[in-house]
C-alpha cells in the first residue's frame, strides 16, 4: 500500500487534496473530488475571542484615564464607582484582561480617593491649628482647658448620665429629681478627681457646672413650647435635664 501510494501520489482520496510543488500548495481535483479554494485558511481556537468566543473585547481596555475607561464622571459617587465596575465586570465577565483592565481603574479610583480624603483632613487640621495660633490669648487660655478623651470615655459618660436623665423622666417626684441630681454630681466629681488628682479643682468643676447647667436650664426651660413638654414634667425636672448635660461635658472634657 505504501509503494502504491508512492508511485501513484494522486489516488482519489478525500485527505490529499493539495501537492507541494516548489515549495508552494497547489490545488488538484482528481476524480471530481472537491477540495477548499486557494485562499483557504485554517482557523485556529486561539483566533478566537481570550477566554470564549462569545465574551467580547473590553473597548476602552487601552484608555489611561481610570474614569473614562469606567464610563463614569471625574465627580463622581463612591455608589457610582461601584455600579460601573460591578456593571463592566458582569459584561465582561469570562475574559481575563478585560477583568484585569476594569479592576485596574477601580483600583486606581479608589486610592485617588483616599488620598484626596487624607489630604483634606490634614489640611482641616492644619487650617484649625493655625487658627487657633492666630486667636486672642483669651481663646488661647480657654482651649487649654479643654481635651478630647478617647471614644471609649466619652460613651461610658454619656450613657451613664443618659440612664440619669431616664430615671428622672421616668420617676417624677415632686421636689424634682434631688436624688437623681446629687447622684450625678458625685459622678462628675469622681471622674474629674481620677483625672485631676486634685479634690478641690474636682469640687470646683463640678459645683460650677451643676450651677451653670441649672441657670442655663433655667432660663431656657420657659422658652420651650408648652406643646412639646408632657404635663407630668414639672420645670425642676426639665432644668436637671438641662444640667445633665453640663455635668457631662465638664467631667468628660474639661481638664
Amino acid at each position: 500500500m505504501i509503494s502504491l501510494l508512492a508511485s501513484n501520489p494522486l489516488l482519489p482520496s478525500p485527505f490529499i487534496g493539495y501537492k507541494l510543488s516548489s515549495g508552494n500548495f497547489k490545488r488538484l481535483s482528481p476524480n471530481g473530488v472537491c477540495f477548499p479554494p486557494r485562499n483557504f485558511k485554517a482557523k485556529c481556537t486561539m483566533d478566537t475571542s481570550y477566554g470564549g468566543g462569545n465574551v467580547s473585547k473590553f473597548p476602552r481596555s487601552s484608555v489611561w484615564d481610570p474614569y473614562k475607561r469606567l464610563g463614569i464622571n471625574t465627580d463622581a459617587s463612591e455608589e457610582e464607582v461601584w455600579s460601573a465596575r460591578n456593571f463592566l465586570l458582569d459584561q465582561y465577565a469570562g475574559h481575563e484582561r478585560n477583568v484585569e483592565s476594569i479592576e485596574s481603574a477601580f483600583e486606581k479610583i479608589l486610592m485617588t480617593s483616599f488620598l484626596k480624603r487624607k489630604k483634606t483632613k490634614i489640611n482641616l487640621k492644619s487650617r484649625l491649628k493655625k487658627k487657633v495660633e492666630e486667636s486672642p490669648p483669651w481663646v488661647k487660655n480657654l482651649i487649654s482647658f479643654v481635651e478630647l478623651p478617647p471614644n471609649v470615655i466619652i460613651i461610658r459618660r454619656l450613657f451613664l448620665f443618659a440612664f440619669m436623665a431616664c430615671w428622672s423622666v421616668n420617676s417624677p417626684a415632686e421636689g424634682g429629681p434631688a436624688f437623681q441630681v446629687a447622684l450625678s454630681l458625685m459622678a462628675c466629681m469622681y471622674f474629674l478627681y481620677d483625672k485631676t488628682k486634685s479634690l478641690a479643682r474636682a469640687s470646683i468643676i463640678g459645683l460650677g457646672s451643676l450651677v451653670v447647667g441649672w441657670i442655663c436650664g433655667s432660663c431656657l426651660v420657659p422658652m420651650i413650647p408648652s406643646v412639646l413638654i408632657q404635663p407630668t414634667w414639672t420645670l425642676e425636672l426639665l432644668t436637671s435635664l438641662v444640667a445633665y448635660v453640663f455635668l457631662f461635658a465638664g467631667c468628660t472634657f474639661l481638664k
